[in-house]
């Protein structure tokens, strides 16, 4: 089966491996330009769907815009039978989508129609699902809207974080796209209509979502920081500085909502309903660090509150 993959990040690449793995003739892979990642832009890097291609010797297209008809003359071009899209990061037109013979199918990280959108995996986390998933779905105009082709589910371990879970979301979606392809080869799919009143969503993760808002409970606090490990982040203020926080767990504990309650090896920190111990911290343009190694630089009485 001759096929077209677009995928841009790290969550992609397990799909795009897979696919090479088992057979499938990838007769393009279309990604995200090069681009400087961090703040000091001073680096040109490229996908890393780009770099797995590259090392499976695969002919790469990198629109700065999908909708370049050079680049949709070349694709169809091409003959391609159907179309796989893992977070590539823009939304296909319908002229795009019906390139393919076979149409366009989406690896989502999610059980559709639950947390349709660009940051499923995080929230998740954030809103304490104790079952998630991967869904291969067809797609359409719409944001995660098509039928579902296939589903695997997956109940995640109360302590992991977002990366934790987009890692091992990124292997399950690889798994059920193969699966999926297959059993399109064999004229053996049977597409499901999603069901509208069962939709929820999962926003664009906004660094005010990131912020964190000590009047909650400290189980939600919690939930946020391992959600945003390790990108975005969860932040606080302190004394006017931002500070990320990382590695969480709720505890017993009482005092205004932000009020450091102990700062010795590990940081508690009085949330709204009980207290959060936090163990890693990362200061504004430094790394990464634990809460004790950033203590002793910070000689943080308690008493002191983080808004």
């Amino acid at each position: 089966m001759r096929v077209t993959f677009f995928g841009t990040p790290e969550f992609a690449v397990p799909s795009l491996r897979a696919l090479v793995g088992e057979g499938f003739d990838v007769v393009a892979v279309v990604t995200q330009p090069d681009a400087a990642p961090g703040r000091s832009r001073s680096r040109i890097v490229p996908p890393p769907v780009k770099a797995a291609a590259l090392a499976e010797d695969l002919e790469v297209f990198q629109p700065t815009k999908p909708t370049d008809r050079a680049f949709l003359l070349r694709l169809r071009e091409l003959e391609p039978e159907v179309g796989v899209v893992v977070a590539y990061g823009h939304i296909l037109k319908p002229e795009l989508l019906a390139l393919p013979a076979r149409g366009m199918v989406n690896v989502h990280p999610s059980l559709l129609p639950e947390l349709r959108g660009p940051a499923p995996v995080e929230w998740a986390i954030i809103n304490g699902l104790e079952k998630t998933g991967v869904t291969i779905m067809q797609l359409d105009a719409g944001m995660d809207t098509g039928p579902i082709l296939h589903q695997i589910p997956h109940h995640p371990g109360p302590d992991v974080t977002g990366g934790d879970l987009s890692a091992h979301l990124a292997e399950m979606g690889a798994q059920a796209l193969v699966e999926t392809l297959a059993l399109l080869e064999q004229g053996e799919l049977r597409p499901v209509a999603q069901d509208e009143s069962r939709a929820t969503y999962a926003p664009k993760l906004t660094r005010e979502i990131a912020r964190i808002d000590w009047t909650k409970d400290a189980a939600a606090i919690a939930r946020l920081v391992r959600g945003l490990d390790p990108r975005p982040g969860a932040w606080a203020e302190l004394d006017g500085a931002e500070l990320k926080l990382f590695s969480p767990r709720p505890r017993d504990g009482s005092g205004a909502p932000g009020e450091v309650l102990a700062a010795d090896g590990a940081l508690v920190i009085a949330a709204g309903q009980g207290a959060i111990d936090v163990f890693e911290v990362q200061p504004a343009g430094k790394a990464r660090m634990t809460a004790d190694d950033w203590l002793r630089g910070a000689r943080l009485p308690p008493g002191r509150r983080f808004t």
